[in-house]
């Protein structure tokens, strides 16, 4: 990936422990490497295929002059967030870098800071419901997703009718699948999920029993997690043997890897309709 950089960016802002870092203010460098694809720009000579150095600049000044933060670990933080969400979906990966050269500690130093990395995620969710008004259910839920700060539904798959699965008797389900990209790490998306479903009445008292709706991240990255708490597994366990799954999945990116596997989701879609 192609980059673009600035380095030791002066603003002057209100950022400390102190209370009298916080009044009185003081100076921070800030560097920072973006991640972006400046091909296009290059070979047309048009700025708006790229990103414009100069408007960042501006927009870290705005940012840190702004907000009031204790930590330096706050500020990239949540300018690195900031950053990502404002110059999407051009920007991929943002490596930001902090410094404050008068910090308070007594010693002869020239600057302390530090340094993160944060990214935009690509992300695979199943939608599913077969209680209340399905489509509706589904609906909201994606329009929930898509109003966070941290993500951006970037496809959509047609809904389709399947029977339930897992032997528990219930009335068909509505399934699809989305495409998200995100800026939360895989346990934070799981807890959006749960929240989305928790607010459209989800009770888990039946295994693979009826739901109003359900969201089970399918893929994250080339993420491999297994973790017991929170319950989460990615690749997703059971989803090589769900055509309800598949299917939509298939629609919307046939050419995403299981990272098990090793096979495309349209591979692995047609040797389950094969079975």
């Amino acid at each position: 990936m192609d980059k673009i950089f600035i380095n030791d960016l002066e603003v002057y802002a209100r950022h400390g422990v102190f209370a009298e870092e916080r009044s009185l203010g003081q100076k921070f460098l800030v560097s920072a490497v973006l991640f972006v694809d400046i091909s296009k720009a290059g070979s047309s000579d048009d700025l708006t295929a790229s990103i414009d150095y100069g408007n960042v600049c501006r927009f870290i000044c705005a940012f840190m002059e702004k907000n009031t933060y204790k930590l330096i670990e706050s500020v990239a933080e949540q300018l690195a967030g900031a950053i990502l969400s404002y110059y999407a979906p051009l920007l991929r990966s943002v490596e930001l870098t902090v410094k404050k050269p008068w910090a308070p500690i007594g010693l002869p130093v020239d600057t302390v800071g530090v340094q993160v990395t944060r990214s935009w995620h690509k992300a695979y969710i199943a939608l599913g419901s077969n209680m209340g008004d399905s489509r509706a259910l589904i609906k909201g839920a994606v329009s929930k997703l898509d109003e966070n700060e941290k993500c951006r539904v970037m496809k959509v798959s047609e809904l389709i009718v399947t029977p339930p699965y897992g032997g528990v008797e219930q009335d068909d389900f509505l399934n699809g699948a989305l495409e998200l990209d995100t800026l939360l790490s895989p346990v934070e998306l799981l807890w959006l999920c749960h929240e989305i479903e928790q607010e459209a009445g989800r009770e888990r008292k039946v295994h693979w029993g009826p739901r109003t709706l359900d969201l089970d991240i399918l893929l994250y990255d080339d993420e491999m997690i297994s973790i017991s708490e929170p319950s989460l597994e990615i690749p997703h366990s059971d989803m090589t043997n769900r055509m309800f799954v598949l299917e939509p999945l298939n629609e919307i990116a046939p050419f995403a890897v299981h990272p098990v596997y090793r096979k495309t989701v349209r591979e692995l879609y047609g040797e389950l309709k094969a079975r």
